[in-house]
């Protein structure tokens, strides 16, 4: 009885095999998952919804669309066609002035173009996009350690400050200087940023609000310090300070392409600090003692981790991180320092991290996503007459949809991601 009963359930199982589809490759398992609930498809489904909607508001901003609601149900196909063409024309000037313009490609491969257009649009991402990486790694790092850092803005500013100050006061070779100048501006944002990690460790005071009141700080002391004998420019009588050197500005990366192609070193310095950064939170001490403590400070104390040391570091190295984002500002496209030398980019620095899932390669690529609308911004104002306000609430609408994931989930209808496999994996985000 028993030899019959595993002869009938080996036959059963060669039955079963011989039924069962041959495994997947890499690409069907990825197709397969596609359409589950994790990080990345909401993201990417995110990142679409709000193109959409800004889409529409594309179209009804337009006064001519506007015009075809009087006789919409007479006859429908204006409204329609109109609104296509308004679309699609802004969208494609966002595109050719974010990546490339197919035009200046074919202008220049024909020999009637110069090639610098045809870089003008990446480059412009790019230069965007390196500032912004650093300002939202900065945000990220000090999430994961259970921190809302709000006071990316001030510490960008601290940061251009030093950077700039080294730039044009201290005389130092060509090579040095740049090394300097990029060292100063993060340890003047780290030093920003030590200061309510230690309120926190110290008195508990909240980060939210310290940071928040050490921006406008870091702003009025800015505006107070470019009108300083020794740091204003003598040669100019509004608030602005001298320029750096040009030992210690950075090094424009096509500028032998053509002057206009603004991109420079800035991009790769920020390539490199978020690899180490990555390097830094899954391999090194510091890395799993932020995690944990972002986790769970209450257990981490109880393991021996010392939580408020902790908050002073992540916070030290954030205001670091936000402090070379200013640098490569000061350093790289603005030279001198002004009251509105940062612009936003600490504030988009925040939604950069958010974008990103506070996870450093995801901070790089939202970085990446937010400059090349911006550069494709102005294009779309120029060449398409869209306000160039609409893009940051596409950038908006972006960040809303990512932080309410179940708004994607139920618009979609996606399904609930696998615990195992490709799915799990995914679902862990960048």
């Amino acid at each position: 009885m028993t030899e019959q009963t595993t002869a009938t359930a080996e036959d059963l199982a060669a039955v079963g095999a011989d039924q069962q589809p041959p495994p997947k490759t890499f690409a069907g398992k990825f197709l397969a998952n596609l359409w589950t609930a994790n990080s990345f498809t909401v993201t990417l489904l995110a990142v679409l919804l709000a193109l959409v909607i800004g889409g529409i508001l594309i179209a009804v901003s337009d006064e001519a669309v506007r015009a075809t609601f009087s006789y919409f149900f007479s006859r429908p196909s204006d409204f329609f066609t109109l609104s296509w063409d308004k679309v699609s024309d802004a969208y494609a000037q966002l595109f050719k002035g974010s990546i490339v313009d197919p035009e200046a490609v074919t202008a220049a491969v024909n020999g009637t173009g110069p090639w610098e257009r045809v870089f003008f649009p990446i480059s412009e991402t790019l230069t965007y996009a390196a500032p912004l990486a650093l300002t939202g790694l900065a945000f990220a790092l000090a999430f994961r350690g259970g921190l809302f850092n709000i006071g990316v803005q001030g510490q960008a500013i601290m940061g251009a400050v030093g950077a700039a100050i080294a730039g044009f006061l201290l005389p130092l070779p060509v090579g040095i200087h740049l090394v300097v100048a990029l060292v100063f501006g993060a340890a003047f944002g780290g030093m920003y940023g030590f200061v309510p990690g230690f309120l926190k460790a110290r008195t508990g005071a909240h980060e939210v609000i310290t940071t928040i009141m050490l921006n406008y700080v870091a702003l009025f002391f800015l505006g107070w310090l470019i009108i300083q004998k020794g740091i204003q420019d003598p040669d100019r009588s509004d608030a602005i300070s001298k320029p750096v050197d040009d030992s210690a500005q950075l090094t424009h990366l096509l500028g032998f392409v053509g002057p206009s192609l603004r991109v420079n070193l800035g991009i790769v310095v920020a390539i490199l600090v978020v690899a180490a950064i990555a390097w830094t939170l899954k391999r090194s001490t510091f890395g799993f003692e932020l995690r944990a403590v972002g986790l769970n400070p209450e257990a981490s104390k109880t393991a021996g981790i010392g939580v408020g040391s902790t908050y002073v570091m992540v916070m030290t190295v954030a205001g670091a991180l936000a402090g070379l984002g200013g640098a490569t500002i000061v350093l790289g496209t603005a030279v001198s320092l002004t009251g509105a030398v940062i612009g936003g980019v600490g504030f988009d620095g925040l939604l950069v991290g958010l974008l990103g899932r506070a996870k450093p390669w995801g901070v790089l690529f939202a970085a990446l996503l937010f400059g090349a609308l911006s550069a494709g911004g102005n294009r779309m104002q120029s060449f398409s007459g869209i306000s160039l306000e609409l893009v940051g609430v596409i950038q908006a609408l972006i960040v809303i949809f990512v932080a309410a994931p179940a708004l994607v989930k139920t618009v979609f209808r996606l399904r609930p991601a696998k615990v195992s496999g490709l799915g799990t994996g995914m679902s862990k985000g960048w």
